[in-house]
């Protein structure tokens, strides 16, 4: 079930109503509600799927009581390894198991030894790496002592599937989520009201924006031989709102989803393109994952608080870890080693931590020196970009190299002016949001009520004309 879906938009209405007028009378009932709801919502996909789902959120809720009771320490490392064994098991088998052994086999044809590598025509379940980690988040903090196992069963499975962030996030955290699930929760009308602007401003930027970018980006990138190379850089930069449109665009229409419900989600983007470095960049991308590596992978492996060998050895595992965790493809690994590049200049010289406010805060323009470290930080982020999107290296390579091509200084062979001014028009609203949690939550001294209402209307009556709801367009982060 998508967001952008029929579906959707008739599940969402219903479930909102027996939550809030017949479920309402019990925390209990509402949050077996929310839960039979999530289940149904996640067997839309793939109903076999939904055991497996089943079978990790039990796996983690045992081995968590299981832990919590023992005073072993051998046994409590033992149930702790069992879940952390079966959870990347599962990641591995359905995500990585063809490609180490297709990768295996082509890395001994170098030496002469031919393999016939035998891979699993398997299909990856949706929303497995997202809610894998939310379980090894949960152990892990039981094991290093920071939270207690939940006892309830519903509570707990629960914070797993809560179905706006079931299928891509934002990777939520048991100390964030659990306590909401388990208190009594009062509808409140102007955060109700809230996130159904955030849901309006995510199915814009999916809708509009993404979509948009993304019938020009699959020409160009599919077809990069038989374009200038002025037109592969326009590629690259829709590629590059495409990928933000439609995943900031989700983390938007999940967040706001459950203020409907009275719960409050993880932030998960923070207008990362206005960032002034790459170290700011990845404190405003994907922001729940970026502190999930950071607290469950950098930390424990030494941080900051080593040489200065030592911080660039595990930036480049957090790095390369992230990369990989998006796909098993050389193109993710090779843009997370290119990332850790950019950042290593910030991270020898200490000034990764240089950008910690909001840029040209209380004002309404840059200076020229945050105008071009803007520049700089965005381009450098849509030449990475580039690998991402890229099917295989090799693809991304020729790519480049017919991007830097003469034929760079000649005008595009696409020139598509509708979605040029779009774009312009999309930047300037969220940079006058970039101080608010999205880009509808506007500043009301500058932007006076008559004016944020025909916004309103704008972006209601550009959804609705571009809404597909007979073929709505997959998330791209559903694959990862």
């Amino acid at each position: 079930m998508l967001f952008n879906s029929l579906s959707f938009a008739l599940f969402l209405p219903f479930v909102f109503i027996l939550y809030w007028f017949v479920a309402n009378k019990s925390l209990k009932s509402q949050n077996i509600l929310l839960l039979v709801a999530s289940y149904f919502f996640y067997a839309c996909w793939d109903w076999r799927f939904l055991f497996l789902l089943m079978f990790s959120t039990f796996l983690d809720y045992y081995t968590g009581i299981k832990m919590s009771d023992t005073k072993n320490r051998r046994e409590k490392k033992f149930w702790f390894w069992l879940s952390i064994s079966v959870n990347l098991g599962f990641l591995g088998v359905f995500k990585y198991y063809n490609f180490f052994t297709t990768s295996f086999a082509e890395a001994v044809s170098h030496v002469g030894l031919q393999v016939s590598p035998y891979t699993l025509k398997i299909i990856l379940p949706v929303g497995i790496s997202f809610y894998t980690f939310h379980g090894l988040s949960y152990v892990i903090d039981i094991y290093k002592d920071r939270i207690k196992a939940e006892k309830n069963i519903i509570d707990y499975s629960l914070f797993v599937s809560f179905f706006p962030l079931l299928v891509a996030g934002p990777i939520e955290r048991a100390t964030h989520l659990l306590p909401q699930i388990q208190k009594k929760r009062i509808f409140d009308y102007p955060i109700a009201v809230d996130g159904l602007r955030q849901i309006l401003w995510g199915l814009f930027k999916k809708v509009v924006i993404a979509d948009k970018c993304a019938e020009y980006a699959n020409m160009i990138f599919n077809h990069a031989n038989h374009h200038s190379g002025s037109t592969l850089v326009i590629g690259a930069l829709f590629f590059t709102f495409q990928i933000y449109g439609d995943f900031s665009g989700y983390s938007d229409i999940a967040i706001g989803t459950a203020k409907l419900f009275g719960i409050d989600l993880l932030r998960n983007f923070a207008f990362p393109y206005f960032s002034r470095d790459i170290a700011e960049f990845w404190r405003r991308w994907h922001i729940s994952l970026s502190t999930w590596f950071r607290d469950y992978l950098y930390i424990p492996l030494g941080g900051s608080k080593g040489g200065v060998w030592l911080k660039v050895r595990n930036t480049f595992i957090i790095f390369i870890v992230s990369g990989f965790w998006h796909g098993a493809n050389w193109t993710f690994i090779m843009w997370g080693g290119l990332n850790a590049l950019y950042i290593m200049p910030s991270i020898i010289f200490n000034t990764h931590r240089n950008n910690l406010d909001i840029v040209a805060q209380g004002k309404y323009l840059p200076s020229l020196k945050e105008l071009l470290s803007i520049g700089l930080t965005f381009s450098l982020t849509v030449f990475a970009w580039i690998f991402f999107r890229a099917e295989n290296i090799s693809s991304a390579f020729v790519f480049i190299s017919k991007m830097l091509s003469p034929s760079l200084f000649t005008l595009p062979t696409l020139r598509p002016f509708n979605l040029f001014a779009l774009l312009i028009g999309f930047i300037i609203i969220e940079w006058f949001s970039r101080d608010k949690r999205h880009g509808l939550e506007f500043n009301s001294a500058l932007f006076i009520k008559p004016i944020r209402i025909a916004i309103y209307l704008i972006i209601s009556y550009s959804v609705l004309f571009n809404l597909k709801f007979h073929e709505a367009s997959e998330f791209i982060y559903f694959q990862f």
